[in-house]
């Protein structure tokens, strides 16, 4: 089973997201989040956040991007439960036994989504407002084959 992870390739998310997502983060898409958001709700980093943010399971921060990777069993289990907890949490859920099973649709979609990629592919979504709510789309990046001599420099203590 696969699952997406958090990248940075720089500061950015820094500076574009309210709470930017640490790299290495497990990640879903996290559009339960904008479900109720208008355009009124669509300015400023929280327009960066709707438009293109992977949401992290550690900080429950945003990214910009995320590659897939493979997660054992164990782990995605601590996830639902994790996210379960944030639903609890942070949106008003009534309890674990009641968030649990929209953790585990949140975090199947996810895999779902990222078992028909390879290792190290990267992931982008893009998200609008639609009439019936929220829209996603999402862009895959296979990773390149490269040696290691293609992207190294080695250097002797002759040079």
């Amino acid at each position: 089973m696969r699952l997406a992870r958090t990248l940075r390739f720089d500061q950015s998310d820094e500076n574009v997201f309210e709470r930017a997502a640490q790299p290495d983060e497990w990640a879903v898409s996290g559009a339960f989040e904008f479900s109720n958001w208008s355009e009124d709700d669509l300015s400023g980093k929280r327009r960066q956040a709707f438009a293109n943010g992977w949401l992290g399971l550690e900080s429950f921060g945003r990214a910009t991007f995320v590659a897939t990777a493979k997660i054992e069993e164990q782990e995605y289990r601590a996830l639902v439960e994790r996210l379960a907890a944030h639903f609890v949490e942070a949106w008003g859920a009534p309890d674990l036994e009641t968030a649990r099973p929209v953790a585990e649709k949140e975090l199947a979609f996810m895999a779902g989504l990222c078992d028909e990629h390879e290792p190290n592919t990267l992931l982008i979504v893009e998200r609008s407002l639609v009439t019936s709510g929220v829209s996603e789309s999402f862009r895959a990046i296979a990773p390149q084959e490269a040696t290691l001599d293609l992207v190294a420099v080695h250097v002797t203590s002759d040079d």
